[in-house]
């Protein structure tokens, strides 16, 4: 890879990034990494490829301060698949499920530098007429939800027609 940095580690455990020909830190590393570069570390006396173990080792770093991404429970089920045969398959699953979420932060991200680009206060007054007319909407169809007119209430039972003359009363009254 042409964009590479070689990074060198040293047996005094030190990092030495040879395209800048300084040392380097495990949070040089880290601004590296979020600035998008590609980094290749290797160890100085056998050539060796230990970039993973670095990037672990930033990982580590960044989980004992503030709050961690990796709970317990995750690395206790991460370190389950390890030598389990959906080892392969985790690892894909993981590596494409951060490509997805960091692709749609990104279309997130753009839409909305667009949306305030363009013409941030016509944006926010948007938005507020939308949310205006979706509350009076809220609120006409609660109304007339609680004006709606009622069912007839039942009527009683119908009924005899009463005798058309009167009894007269007997002096028994109960």
């Amino acid at each position: 890879m042409a964009n590479e940095r070689l990074i060198k580690k040293y047996a005094n455990r030190r990092l030495y990034d040879a395209s800048q020909s300084r040392h380097v830190t495990l949070d040089d590393v880290r601004e590296f990494v979020i600035q998008g570069e590609k980094l290749r570390v290797v160890e100085d006396k056998t050539g060796e490829d230990i970039t993973r173990l670095i990037l672990l080792q930033v990982i580590a770093e960044q989980e004992q301060f503030g709050q961690p991404i990796l709970s317990t429970t995750l690395l206790e089920s991460i370190i389950r698949f390890y030598g389990n045969g959906m080892q392969e398959f985790m690892a894909r699953y993981l590596e494409k499920s951060v490509e997805t979420f960091t692709r749609q932060q990104e279309t997130m991200q753009a839409q909305m530098t667009k949306l305030m680009a363009n013409a941030p206060m016509t944006t926010m007054a948007e938005m507020a007429r939308q949310n205006l007319e979706m509350w009076a909407r809220m609120q006409e169809s609660m109304a007339s939800a609680f004006s709606a007119k009622r069912p007839a209430e039942p009527r009683a039972p119908e009924q005899p027609p009463a005798e058309a003359t009167p009894k007269a009363p007997t002096g028994t009254d109960p």
